[in-house]
């Protein structure tokens, strides 16, 4: 075992237990002996090296590439461990010195005029669409579901996220309504058919284009429920009563949040109420996670609301309502993960046993960040006009009520394949 790996595992696992496995058979025991035992083995000892110069990049390329292997616990338990130890005086000159270079790299781009918006959507959303039939509910929600129990399953969790998003945009049958980012056409589609409502979805992903358009017109809502293929930022409408956007906004970007803002704005009905459904994470991140970046969502930014509040503010819209959701979110990845690793061989027919570890790697450091970062939701209602939204909150609870009449007799989602 090189002096290096030694020293950075004995600087890291100070409690809980990690037996690491090098490439030479020796083994070292790492931590207080508390918790779970967790126990990774390398199979060459480049791979090692390049843990110790570069653990946040290769912890995830190693992982994916087969070349460190868990022979106790799981991905998750492991990121877990590292997360729940780790200190900034932890890290290395190595580590800082590559951290610099990222903030540096990360701050040009931004300040680059380049539009990479539908190649980035691409590289994630327009995975096979199989793919994502595995492991996702039967609409296909590919956002934080709402549990209102613990014994909640993810089907009636993500039709009781549409449901609390329904509520809160105060629908009124024949509205327009705009959703931006439309995904595979599940939200547009419920708000529809539950409100009478007629809905424009735009997305950048051809494949979710494709997929939501067939969808729409299977379950006979062409007339009322369409699609297009439209970045928000060149879009040209008569006002909306409502927008929606689930899932979207993490992949705005910082320096485009006032242009979201001021379009939303320019979108929205004086009358109008939008809702807007994203991930958070407690403070300004100073660079993307660098596997994130490079492998799962190229050019995502998780804000925090400090950086989302001025925006909001700047565009002349209203904030009514923000709900901080600490804990749905992990537990949606807890099961999406499980699902897919049941359908591992599927997944490996579709792709491979690479493309296999690099999700499970992504979905499991994604729980992560929610039990071990205070990553959150938060769903923030704003409004042209501050008196389009009642004071009280009740009205919630009450349309809610009478969504939950729909949902026991809406029709069944036909089942997606592709």
């Amino acid at each position: 075992m090189t002096s290096k790996l030694e020293g950075l595992l004995n600087r890291i696992v100070r409690t809980g237990t990690l037996t690491a496995t090098t490439a030479d058979g020796q083994s070292r025991n790492y931590g207080d002996g508390t918790g779970e035992p967790i126990a990774i083995r390398f199979t060459d000892q480049k791979a090692e090296n390049e843990l110790v110069d570069d653990p946040q990049l290769k912890l995830g390329e190693i992982y994916m590439d087969g070349r460190m292997v868990m022979d106790a616990g799981d991905i998750y338990d492991l990121l877990a461990l590292v997360k729940s130890n780790t200190l900034a005086e932890d890290l290395s000159p190595g580590m800082i010195w590559r951290g610099v270079a990222r903030l540096a790299l990360t701050r040009l781009q931004r300040l680059l005029p380049f539009n990479h918006n539908q190649r980035n959507v691409a590289h994630h959303y327009d995975l096979s669409a199989k793919l994502f039939d595995l492991f996702l509910d039967p609409d296909w929600q590919y956002s934080c579901a709402y549990f209102e129990t613990p014994e909640t399953s993810l089907e009636e969790a993500q039709v009781a996220k549409k449901r609390h998003i329904a509520a809160k945009l105060l629908l009124d049958e024949g509205q327009r309504v705009l959703e931006i980012g439309s995904g595979w056409g599940g939200m547009a589609m419920y708000l529809a058919e539950s409100s009478g409502v007629d809905v424009t979805g735009i997305t950048l992903s051809t494949e979710q284009l494709r997929v939501s358009r067939d969808r729409a017109e299977k379950r006979g809502l062409s007339s009322r429920v369409r699609f297009e293929l439209q970045d928000y930022r060149t879009m040209k409408a008569k006002p909306f009563d409502r927008i929606v956007s689930v899932g979207m906004f993490e992949h705005v970007g910082p320096s485009n949040y006032g242009r979201f803002f001021r379009k939303a704005a320019e979108l929205l009905d004086e009358d109008g109420v939008m809702l807007l459904h994203s991930i958070g994470q407690p403070t300004p991140p100073l660079v993307n996670n660098p596997f994130f970046e490079k492998y799962i969502f190229p050019g995502g930014y998780i804000p925090s609301l400090a950086e989302v509040l001025p925006a909001v503010q700047k565009a002349g819209l209203f904030v009514r309502d923000i709900e901080i959701m600490p804990r749905h979110y992990a537990r949606t990845l807890r099961l999406w993960r499980e699902r897919f690793l049941a359908r591992k061989e599927e997944v490996i027919r579709l792709y491979d046993e690479r493309f296999v570890r690099m999700w499970e790697f992504y979905l499991a450091g994604s729980e992560m960040a929610f039990t071990h970062q205070g990553f959150f939701i938060f769903q923030m209602q704003l409004a042209r006009n501050t008196f389009a939204v009642p004071d009280t909150r009740g009205y919630m609870a009450e349309r809610e009520a009478s969504l939950a009449v729909f949902d026991a007799t809406r029709p069944p989602l036909e089942k997606v394949t592709y």
